[in-house]
């Protein structure tokens, strides 16, 4: 296992002047943010670091390339998505959306080759308005039941681990493990809905 990681290549360094232009440093060349979204693209794991203060920007920078694709009308930010996840900044609950967030991103990545297969198959790469859609409401209606049960709390402080009023967190982690479940479920069905498919 620890060979694994070991083996795994070090991440690519950026740097950013002040100018606002990149500096590849395994190419020694310049790049854009569009040479880092192929990057993104290609697996190729990179950070970024403000040249100046040496501070890690990484966060900000791959920002910025969701705020250029955005523009150029690739549009795969709902605006009702966008308006929720920024109301959640600031509020006690905000440290559960990125795990929620990254934990989506991941099932649907796993699933992602076979929803292609499936689309391509079943419906000529046409997207199929049906049970997909359907997974989708299903997992919207379950993030939203999750922050209505966290809604008593509005306004409270974070609930640190060492105090009481740390049962709380792990209510909330017992509540973030039952939409772990969820997502299994959801990827069982199209799972399924993939082998019937096939068969």
């Amino acid at each position: 296992m620890a060979d694994k990681e070991d083996s795994k290549p070090a991440p690519v360094t950026i740097k950013k002047y002040a100018n606002r232009r990149l500096y590849n440093t395994a190419t020694s060349s310049y790049v854009t943010l569009d040479h880092l979204c192929q990057m993104v693209k290609e697996g190729t794991d990179f950070v970024v670091y403000d040249a100046k203060t040496g501070d890690d920007i990484t966060r900000s920078v791959l920002t910025q390339i969701i705020v250029e694709e955005e523009a150029k009308g690739q549009n795969l930010l709902p605006i009702p998505f966008l308006r929720q996840l920024i109301s959640f900044y600031g509020d006690n609950m905000q440290w559960l959306v990125p795990r929620y967030l990254e934990y989506s991103m991941q099932s649907f990545t796993r699933n992602q080759e076979k929803m292609r297969d499936y689309f391509q198959n079943a419906f000529g790469g046409m997207f199929p308005f049906g049970p997909f859609e359907e997974m989708g409401k299903q997992n919207i209606a379950m993030f939203e039941r999750a922050m209505r049960m966290f809604a008593p709390f509005a306004g409270a402080e974070p609930p640190k681990p060492d105090s009481p009023a740390g049962e709380f967190r792990k209510g909330a982690d017992d509540k973030f493990s039952e939409l772990q479940q969820r997502l299994d479920e959801l990827q069982s069905q199209l799972e399924t809905l993939t082998r019937n498919k096939g068969s």
